[in-house]
């Protein structure tokens, strides 16, 4: 979505106008950014997109001021509509079943008490109209400059420009704001929003500084731009309107156009904003340690936990490269493979230890029913793919070791190890794919596998023993053969039980050993073919 600036701007209002809040977006962004994720040029085009976005809510609160005596339009009044709107929410959050209707009903009731909240700010503020010291304070705010800046602080204290424009339009009600006072507030109000990601920024890497700061150039280039313009057209032409009282609607108009005008006008200049944080915060010569999962993403569950999943997906691959190393080095040993595969082991556990706090900080969140089974399901498979990289470092220190001391299994053995490791090497590859893709059909032939795996050791075993007895084998090999067979299984075994999780949870239940008892016991004819053709392709030499 944000392969072209159009997109970018889409996708910010898209999800400001979702969430009525453009410092949340700025800070899921920040998240993002950190984590390495988005790229800051990435980012541009969403800020931009997000601060018109946050304009609908002061459209919203702008319908506190409409005034008629037609039935129609005055049923537009939030007075009028919101307890209407109110009702059929909690009905559909009280009478539904369905999570979906629900969250419908959860949005109306919400937009019904904002709604209501305008009216009480409205009703709250009147009495100022009357009040001689607001007047004389009104009167004091004459400085353009001054008037931005008592904007920025006050929306800054809230962390909300959506809240202080409707502040704004609460206070205009009275008839005692004019636009001389209205428009520099609401240039001050897009640079005070900016606080929340300011402080969002704070232990963040310097990328991710950088988006705050395109965030802040942004609203304070088009305020310095659009104020000057104002003020220059104000004192060449005169406009009649300035010292009128300004409406709601009026706000919300002037809160639109600043925040478009100011796109449109940075929008060529985005590589420029780009570069100017870039300067602002230039990079250091110390490398940056890199986040894997930053906790702002939290503030998003759907987002959050698709990126575990992709992260998960991220380890999944280096367990089976860190294993199918391994299985090369049994019989193609090098210094440079255990060091890849060490290289491999240590981040899987570091990804490991990082994945599972933040699925348990996760939990607790809000999720959806989908989302709570995929964290369901990385908890109980994360641990299994960092097992399978463990095993694989066993594997290249019992290859390690026999190089050391000069041993070597016989041919016989190494055929038969050929075709287990070619098993091997299949069942990590379907369990892979089983997770990438969230493919039950492919997870289904992971247990035939694994129980075809379990004969080929048991046969390694019962074979070696015969080549004891001929003297074929020493039995120094027998404790590197049986370490070795150990492990293979191991192997296989937490395959079966990532396959598992995968079925379990497309099955909405997490009983592995009910599931196993009767996959056994009933041995379906899917089961017996797979497991047929698995013994076929995988058979040892007599």
């Amino acid at each position: 979505m944000t392969s072209n600036p159009f997109k970018s701007l889409a996708l910010g209002a898209g999800i400001t106008i979702a969430v009525q809040s453009s410092s949340a977006m700025t800070v899921m962004l920040v998240g993002l950014v950190n984590s390495g994720i988005m790229q800051l040029e990435q980012t541009v085009g969403v800020i931009m997109g997000s601060n018109i976005g946050t304009t609908l809510t002061a459209w919203l609160l702008s319908t506190a001021g409409i005034k008629s005596d037609n039935v129609f339009i005055s049923m537009l009044k939030p007075e009028n509509f919101a307890p209407i709107v109110a009702l059929i929410g909690i009905i559909m959050i009280m009478m539904s079943k369905k999570k979906k209707r629900q969250d419908i009903g959860t949005i109306m009731a919400g937009f019904a008490v904002l709604m209501f909240g305008m009216e009480l700010m409205k009703d709250a503020v009147s009495p100022l109209a009357e009040m001689e010291g607001f007047s004389r304070l009104l009167v004091a705010f004459r400085n353009p400059i001054l008037i931005v800046l008592f904007g920025a602080v006050f929306t800054g204290l809230i962390q909300s420009s959506a809240a202080s424009v409707g502040i704004l339009q609460a206070l205009s009600l009275t008839g005692t704001i004019s636009y001389r006072m209205a428009v520099p507030i609401i240039m001050g109000q897009n640079i005070g929003t900016c606080v929340t990601a300011l402080i969002s920024s704070i232990g963040v890497n310097k990328n991710a500084k950088r988006v705050t700061v395109v965030h802040m150039s942004f609203n304070i280039i088009g305020t310095i731009i659009c104020l000057a313009v104002f003020y220059g057209l104000d004192a060449l032409i005169h406009f009649s309107f300035v010292d009128k009282s300004i409406g709601t609607v009026e706000i919300a108009a002037v809160h639109s156009i600043f925040n478009i005008v100011t796109t449109v006008m940075l929008l060529p200049f985005s590589s420029q904003l780009v570069k100017l944080a870039k300067k602002i915060i230039p990079d250091s010569k110390e490398a940056e340690v890199a986040v894997m999962l930053d906790k702002r993403l939290i503030a998003t569950p759907p987002l959050a936990v698709s990126q575990c999943r992709e992260k998960t997906a991220d380890m999944a691959q280096g367990a089976m490269d860190a294993l199918h190393e391994a299985l090369r080095a049994m019989f193609d040993y090098s210094d440079k493979a255990v060091l890849r595969v060490e290289e491999k082991e240590q981040l899987l556990d570091e990804m490991e230890d990082q994945l599972s706090s933040f699925l348990l900080e996760l939990s607790p969140v809000s999720l959806t029913d989908e989302d709570s089974r995929t964290v369901t399901e990385l908890l109980h498979t994360i641990s299994d793919f960092e097992r399978i990289s463990d095993h694989a470092i066993n594997m290249i220190e019992i290859s390690q070791e026999m190089e050391r001391n000069s041993q070597s299994f016989s041919d016989s053995a190494k055929a038969d190890f050929s075709t287990l490791f070619a098993a091997l090497t299949e069942i990590s590859g379907l369990t892979v794919k089983a997770f990438k893709d969230n493919n039950t059909a492919v997870a289904l032939n992971v247990e035939p596998l694994e129980e075809v795996i379990d004969d080929l050791t048991k046969t390694i075993r019962d074979k070696h023993i015969e080549r004891l007895r001929t003297g074929e084998c020493s039995p120094e090999l027998g404790v590197y053969l049986s370490d070795l067979l150990i492990n293979c299984e191991r192997v296989s075994d937490h395959c079966s039980n990532i396959a598992i999780s995968i079925i379990q949870i497309s099955r909405s239940s997490m009983k592995s050993h009910v599931y196993i008892n009767e996959l056994k016991a009933q041995r379906t004819e899917q089961f017996i073919g797979a497991y047929n053709s698995y013994h076929e392709k995988y058979r040892l030499s007599a």
